[in-house]
């Protein structure tokens, strides 16, 4: 299926979602900071739903030879137009890869929709080279966040995400990536108080505004993620735009705040050299 195109410059629909999207950009660059040079390496995305192709996108044009999968394997077609190449349906526990296949893995937001994480970890580890690096994100599941406690409190509940469990600390996610027999080596994170609030008003309008008035939504569909969600929610989409410079505007204030209120972390884990 051909990638719808936005006649206003060209570009691809996914593209210029992605350039109205504060938490995605702030996600590829510490992503991309933290997965580091990848020139002349093997690597594999991996998304879970909630996923267009635009960070796929901007994944191979950083530099390597990338692999796609998304493990629920929606909008594969519309993604994999967009990039030129197959994006695979990568079932959680049972990847259709070879063992060693690549230097670098990176996971993005799939750990907290899973029941165990563990054979998802394992098949990471297995598909990597000795040495190579898993770059693991999930949404911050700390209570003590602001962002969270609020989210909770008008029923953006985890549920809502397709999410079965609220996401992992720092320390939560070293400790399942140690089970899964990797050896963590960085961490870091993105999207502060004020980028989180943005996307709280943006979900919460999607979910209980746009999507009631087409019958109930489903688990896991916080936003447009494809170009027939898109159409049929274009006005609300063309207001969006308009506010959008002033939403840019007040996620700056997030440089005020600690790095220890990131909504999202991020850990890097090596598989060690020397195992299978």
């Amino acid at each position: 299926m051909p990638s719808r195109i936005d006649k206003a410059n060209e570009r691809p629909w996914q593209l210029e979602m992605f350039g109205r999207s504060l938490k995605k950009q702030q996600k590829l660059d510490a992503l991309l900071k933290l997965a580091g040079n990848v020139t002349d390496q093997d690597c594999l995305l991996l998304t879970c739903g909630d996923n267009n192709g635009a960070l796929n996108y901007y994944f191979r044009e950083h530099g390597g030879r990338w692999a796609w999968g998304d493990v629920i394997g929606e909008n594969l077609d519309e993604m994999s137009a967009l990039l030129g190449e197959t994006v695979h349906h990568v079932p959680e526990a049972a990847f259709p890869l070879a063992d060693s296949q690549f230097d670098c893995v990176v996971a993005i937001d799939v750990l907290e929709h899973l029941a165990d994480d563990q054979p998802f970890l394992s098949e990471v580890r297995r598909v990597l080279r000795p040495g190579g690096r898993g770059v693991i994100t999930v949404p911050n599941g700390d209570p003590r966040l602001l962002a969270n406690r609020l989210k909770w409190r008008v029923g953006m509940t985890p549920e809502i995400y397709g999410h079965t469990r609220a996401g992992y600390t720092v320390p939560e996610l070293q400790a399942a990536l140690r089970q899964a027999g990797f050896q963590p080596t960085a961490s870091g994170g993105y999207s502060r108080l004020f980028t989180e609030l943005i996307e709280l008003v943006i979900n919460f309008g999607y979910v209980r505004v746009l999507s009631r008035q087409k019958g109930q939504p489903e688990p896991g569909h916080i936003a447009p993620t494809s170009s027939g969600d898109l159409k049929r929610h274009g006005a609300a989409y063309r207001l969006y735009t308009l506010a959008f410079p002033l939403m840019r505007l007040f996620s700056k204030l997030d440089w005020l705040l600690p790095a220890s209120g990131n909504g999202a972390v991020i850990v890097v884990a090596n598989k060690p050299e020397g195992t299978p």
